[in-house]
């Protein structure tokens, strides 16, 4: 069988890849796996998710689960109430930033972590094998809506005090923080406008991707109120989007690096966790305060993971996805903007005079054709001799395909995931640096597969 999870869950092109039928097989194998016996149930606004919810909900009472709907909330949401009420497992409906013919079913344990690899095979393993747990019909669960979503609004309330009125320009872009995220706002003191604020699951406004190009209304909207800065969410809010008072996007990894770096001043030091893809700016910024840094492979539930496991301070990934380990391990994006207030707040800095302390420099990208069956194999040949293609020793890491840190930058080599690519990125201190790594790379991979 195929693998029916990646590094987000289950995702797919809605009624092609993820039907009711698979909904119900993964309700029921999740609660065969989990011995649960109560479960919180979400989506986001896509106009798939009622049909799947009630397909998944299906699965999960015929396992004799007792199952809490929550509506339309955040993803954050869905794992924070996970936890602090006591459900023995969490379902959120959505396929993130993906188009709206996408859906997908992402699963949390009861810690408010994304299941992690081991339970993600275990799940697929009793889907293979047909091993579900059925209860007897007296033992069938009961479905029930709640609305908790006040709750989640009251952790963002207490986890911030505000004492300038910042004027915010708020951009939920027809998604789950349709409804939260102008609340949020506004019980913090901010004097809060918004804009795509509507549950829209066709996602007519915007792309469910928050990037510069998908919000430039926002961008223009912020200049012409004279604001303070804008905000914008993916499709299910755990990823977040800033603009500065200047109408210009907040770079991905600038601004994770600049936040991680406030919060290990305000630590006194400690461990920030991001992926490999993620720019060198993190290091510098966090060796600044005395900080040391994680990197793993690309998903979130790796950065989480990592984030329990080495008792981390802060930790991300440059798509705004942010991690906040004093009340949870889901991202956040609506806690991520009120967070990121106060620390403007406490550094007296606008967002670009925040952003600007960290350094820039030049990320190169490169994608070279590699048939599926042999991409694995050329990336784990390519890490023999990549050392040995640079003059200078450098630290190699293979978490996530090939990656060597190098003095002026640094080079990853992926197999992809989804297509017949082996992808190169590289960043270095000036083009010329980014240029000369990626030579040498492009070289290494087209010799390593006969081009």
């Amino acid at each position: 069988m195929a693998r029916l999870f990646g590094s987000s869950g289950v995702r797919g092109l809605v009624n092609v890849a993820l039907t009711p039928q698979l909904a119900c097989k993964v309700g029921l194998a999740v609660a065969t796996h989990a011995k649960a016996k109560k479960a919180f149930v979400a989506r986001d606004t896509r106009v798939s998710g009622l049909m799947l919810e009630d397909a998944l909900v299906c699965g999960l009472m015929a396992a004799g689960v007792d199952v809490s709907l929550l509506g339309m909330v955040p993803t954050p949401a869905l794992a924070y109430l996970t936890k602090l009420l006591g459900a023995d497992v969490g379902f959120m409906l959505t396929a993130s930033h993906n188009p709206p013919q996408y859906n997908g079913i992402k699963v949390f344990s009861g810690d408010s972590l994304s299941y992690t690899d081991e339970s993600q095979n275990a799940v697929e393993k009793i889907i293979a094998e047909q091993r579900f747990a059925l209860a007897d019909w007296r033992g069938i669960g009961e479905a029930s809506t709640i609305d908790a979503s006040d709750i989640y609004v009251e952790m963002l309330q207490k986890a911030v005090k505000l004492r300038k009125r910042w004027r915010v320009v708020v951009d939920p872009g027809c998604g789950a923080t349709f409804n939260v995220a102008p609340k949020v706002l506004n019980a913090v003191g901010c004097k809060t406008t918004a804009l795509n604020a509507q549950p829209d699951g066709y996602f007519p406004a915007r792309s469910s991707e928050p990037t510069a190009e998908s919000l430039s209304n926002l961008a223009n909207t912020v200049k012409a109120l004279g604001a303070d800065i804008g905000v914008a969410f993916d499709g299910d809010g755990d990823r977040v989007a800033f603009i500065d008072a200047a109408g210009e996007f907040a770079d991905f990894d600038r601004a994770l690096a600049a936040y991680s770096a406030y919060v290990l001043k305000k630590n006194g030091g400690g461990t920030v966790v991001t992926n490999v893809e993620a720019s060198m700016c993190v290091e510098t910024m966090a060796e600044k305060y005395g900080g040391k840094v994680v990197r793993v492979k690309v998903g979130d539930v790796y950065v989480s993971e990592a984030m329990k496991r080495y008792g981390a301070v802060f930790g991300g990934e440059p798509c705004g996805a942010w991690v906040h380990p004093q009340i949870h391990y889901c991202p956040d994006g609506p806690l991520s903007a009120v967070l990121l207030l106060q620390a403007l707040e406490e550094e007296n800095k606008s967002l670009g005079e925040f952003i600007a302390e960290v350094p820039e420099y030049v990320t190169l990208r490169e994608n070279i054709a590699c048939k599926n069956d042999l991409k694995y194999k050329a990336v784990s040949n390519i890490e023999k001799s990549l050392t040995s293609a640079f003059s200078e020793k450098g630290d190699l890491s293979t978490v996530d395909g090939v990656r060597l840190a190098l003095k002026k930058g640094w080079l990853l080599i992926r197999a992809s995931g989804t297509e017949p690519l082996i992808r190169l990125t590289v960043e270095g201190e000036s083009l010329k640096a980014a240029r000369d790594i990626m030579s040498k790379g492009t070289t290494l991979v087209k010799e390593q597969i006969g081009e």
